[in-house]
């Protein structure tokens, strides 16, 4: 049997329908934790739910927004009902809830302020410990995948405001096991062997940090 091609249209159609055969999928209760959150100026709430191992994004329409009894933000546990469909033109799937009940404080956004409320008395945020950054940095480190979609953004953006900067990448996993440990690691050689002016951490095409001076 020859098969013949299809279009990425066609094919995300294809499968858009299989979700929607599915009433498992088409009425389904979620519970997690809200991040990337944004009250978007059409009224239409978007949002991030996670747990410790993963996450899928998710759209509440305005439609639904006046039946909530809370304010969402980040680091609110919380579960949703709701539809889980596919955005055809993008080709991903994602959660269309319908209904969110809060469920307390995220445990992953509490252990995140038990360790900046260690960090702080400690005094490592203290302003003593910064560094000026340079307007014009000559090299700028960056520590993430080589092979995500971050360090083309960040080549892009950079050599577009300044054609003559230096990107220098130092490829470290940015999740999972070990991954903390290799990038601390990588930022005591960046910094040891004064390969850069600044550095970025990044992962996905979300920073994790700002600009960090050496």
């Amino acid at each position: 049997m020859e098969y013949q091609p299809i279009s990425v249209t066609e094919l995300n159609s294809y499968i858009k329908g299989k979700f929607q055969e599915d009433e498992y999928l088409n009425n389904v209760l979620v519970k997690g934790e809200i991040s990337n959150f944004k009250h978007h100026y059409t009224g239409h709430l978007y949002f991030t739910l996670k747990d410790e191992n993963s996450l899928i994004k998710c759209i509440m329409f305005k439609t639904y927004t006046p039946h909530l009894d809370f304010v969402p933000k980040d680091g609110m546990k919380v579960t949703i009902l709701g539809s889980v469909a596919v955005f055809e033109r993008d080709g991903v799937y994602q959660i269309y809830a319908k209904a969110m009940k809060q469920d307390g404080i995220g445990d992953l956004h509490a252990e995140y302020e038990k360790l900046k409320a260690k960090l702080e008395q400690e005094g490592l945020f203290e302003a003593a410990h910064k560094k000026k950054i340079p307007f014009m940095p000559k090299c700028i480190g960056v520590l993430t995948s080589n092979t995500g979609a971050v360090i083309r953004d960040i080549i892009n953006v950079s050599t577009r405001r300044n054609p003559n900067v230096c990107i220098r990448l130092f490829p470290v996993p940015v999740q999972g096991q070990g991954a903390a440990e290799k990038i601390a690691r990588a930022i005591e050689i960046m910094n040891e062997e004064k390969l850069a002016d600044v550095l970025i951490l990044a992962r996905g095409r979300r920073f994790f940090g700002r600009f960090v001076a050496f």
